[in-house]
C-alpha cells in the first residue's frame, strides 16, 4: 500500500502543519518578499527555524499515533512569480527541488517515530491567492504550473497539493498537469466569508466542475485560508461533493481576505475554539483525512484540533 493509499484510507486523520508563512513572518521576523517562503531556502537561520517548526508538528503526530503530511515551502514557486521575486525561472525551479530535499531530510530523521510521512509538494496560484484577477483557463494554467509540478515530482514528492486556489480553470489545469506528469494531486480552494470562491462560484459547484473536466483525477479536495465559520454552513450532509473533501486547513481569524491583506498584526484567534470547530467540521465531512491550519495558526491551534479529533491531550 502506498503512502497516498494509507492517507486516503486512514482511520485517524493525518496531521499537517499550520500557518507556515505567517509563523515565519510574524512570529520569527523573517522577510518574505511576495509572501514567498521559498526564497528562504538558502538562509541557514531560516532553515533552522523551519526545522524546529516541523519537528514540533511531527512530535504531535507521534503522540497522536498518526501520519503526517509534510509540506514543501514552495507555495510561491510557480514560474510566473520569478520576475516579481527577481530571479530566473530556472533558479526558482531549483529552489523547489531544494525544498523537496529539505523535506526529505526531515522525514529521514522522523521516519522511525512517525512511519507514514507524505512529502507534499505545495503549489500556489500563479496570481494573487485572494484576487482572481484575469481568470486563467485550464490550458493556460496547465502551461504555467507544469514546470514546477515536474520539478517537484522529479525531486521525489509523494503528491502535489495546490493551495489557496480561487478559480475552477486554474484548479483544472493543475490537475491535468499533475495527471500527465504522473503524480497524485489534491486541490485546496479558498473561499470568502460567504463560502463562495472569490470568483463567486459555489464551493460544491467548483469541485463538481473540476471532477467533471478531469474524470475525478484529483485524489481529494481541501479548503484552506478561510475560517470554519466562512464555509461550515455550506457543508450539507448527503451532497456528493462533500465526500470529495479530504482536508481542511483553516485560518485562525474570522477576518475577510481583504481585511487580512490590510492587517499589520497577526490575528491568532482562539486555539481552543479552533479545535472545537474542527470536531464540528469532522461530523460534516465523512472523508476528512488530513487537517492542519493556515494563516494565523501555529502549533497551539493544531494541537487543540488534534485533541478534539484524536483525543490527545494538548501539549
Amino acid at each position: 500500500m502506498t503512502l497516498i493509499d494509507k492517507l486516503q484510507n486512514a482511520k485517524r486523520p493525518f496531521l499537517t502543519d499550520g500557518g507556515f508563512e505567517t509563523w515565519l513572518l510574524f512570529q520569527r521576523g523573517f522577510d518574505l518578499p511576495q509572501f514567498a517562503a521559498i526564497m528562504l531556502m538558502n538562509d541557514d537561520a531560516a532553515r533552522a527555524a523551519m526545522r524546529e517548526y516541523f519537528d514540533e508538528f511531527l512530535a504531535m503526530a507521534q503522540q497522536a499515533q498518526t501520519g503526517f503530511v509534510l509540506d514543501t515551502n514552495t507555495w510561491r514557486g510557480c514560474v510566473e512569480w520569478a520576475p516579481a521575486l527577481g530571479i530566473s525561472k530556472e533558479e526558482l525551479l531549483k529552489l523547489s527541488a531544494d525544498a523537496v530535499q529539505f523535506a526529505c531530510s526531515v522525514r529521514d530523521d522522523w521516519r522511525a517515530r512517525v512511519p507514514d510521512i507524505v512529502i507534499n509538494g505545495v503549489v500556489g496560484p500563479a496570481g494573487d491567492g485572494y484576487q482572481p484577477g484575469k481568470v486563467a483557463g485550464s490550458d493556460a494554467a496547465f502551461a504555467m504550473h507544469s514546470p514546477q509540478i515536474r520539478a517537484l515530482a522529479d525531486a521525489g514528492v509523494d503528491m502535489i497539493t495546490a493551495m489557496t486556489i480561487n478559480t475552477i480553470g486554474e484548479a483544472t489545469g493543475i490537475v491535468r498537469a499533475a495527471r500527465d506528469i504522473g503524480v497524485p494531486v489534491a486541490i485546496s480552494f479558498t473561499v470568502e466569508t460567504d463560502g463562495r470562491l472569490p470568483t463567486g462560484d459555489l464551493l460544491g459547484a467548483a469541485i463538481d466542475a473540476v471532477d467533471e473536466a478531469t474524470g475525478e483525477a484529483a485524489a481529494y479536495f481541501m479548503v484552506n485560508c478561510a475560517h470554519p465559520d466562512h464555509f461550515r454552513d455550506t457543508l450539507t450532509k448527503g451532497e456528493r461533493w462533500t465526500g470529495r473533501i479530504g482536508g481542511i486547513r483553516a485560518n485562525a481569524s474570522r477576518l475577510s481576505h481583504a481585511e487580512l491583506d490590510e492587517s499589520e498584526t497577526l490575528d491568532q484567534g482562539n486555539p481552543e475554539e479552533f479545535g472545537q470547530l474542527h470536531a464540528e467540521l469532522a461530523n460534516r465531512l465523512p472523508n476528512l483525512r488530513v487537517f492542519g491550519g493556515c494563516c494565523g495558526t501555529d502549533h497551539r491551534h493544531v494541537a487543540c484540533a488534534s485533541h478534539h479529533l484524536h483525543g490527545e491531550a494538548v501539549a
